[in-house]
């Protein structure tokens, strides 16, 4: 197994139990998983190895999912999804620092702005973070980060290069750092 960082595992936890249920404050309930956070953790270091600087949980279509960013020793960055319920990784994507990244630039015919202007006609509110993402397919998306009016999270993800929105999920909680 590659090396990794454990720094945010104790966060996590943390904010997990700080966000169970409560039907008398309507603090947002968890998504179930059937595996533990450790066990995705231990999944998503398999596949690239380093330290992981964010750990969200989101609900993808019903299915509670841990997406770990972990910057590589080589300085590349990777988002790593696995699914709550079977502790398998459903996706990897390389996260590159801008727009003009190697990867990304060629397949740009919507720029950020279009993107933005297309996740927020479908959930108005403020962008948070915006990253660039290069999919396993090889195209180049933008995912952006809204928190709506009702304080909620939503993750946008915007093709590149045609401008359709092929994501649009829930966040339910995020550890570590927002870049803007």
């Amino acid at each position: 197994m590659k090396p990794f960082a454990l720094f945010l595992l104790p966060a996590a936890l943390a904010c997990a139990a700080a966000h169970a249920s409560d039907p008398i404050t309507g603090t947002t309930a968890l998504p179930r998983t059937k595996v533990t956070l450790e066990r995705c953790l231990h999944a998503a270091a398999a596949v690239h190895g380093g330290t992981v600087v964010k750990l969200e949980m989101k609900n993808e279509k019903g299915v509670p999912t841990y997406e770990f960013d972990i910057e590589s020793a080589d300085g590349k960055a990777w988002d790593i999804e696995c699914d709550g319920r079977t502790g398998k990784i459903t996706e990897v994507e390389e996260e590159v620092s801008s727009a003009a990244a190697p990867g990304f630039a060629e397949k740009v015919r919507v720029d950020e702005e279009q993107a933005r202007q297309s996740a927020l006609a479908r959930h108005p509110g403020e962008i948070v973070e915006v990253e660039y993402e290069i999919e396993p397919d090889g195209k180049a998306s933008y995912e952006l980060d809204i928190r709506t009016a009702d304080g909620k999270e939503r993750k946008v993800e915007v093709d590149a290069t045609s401008g359709e929105i092929v994501e649009d999920n829930e966040e339910i909680y995020q550890i570590g750092r927002e870049r803007k």
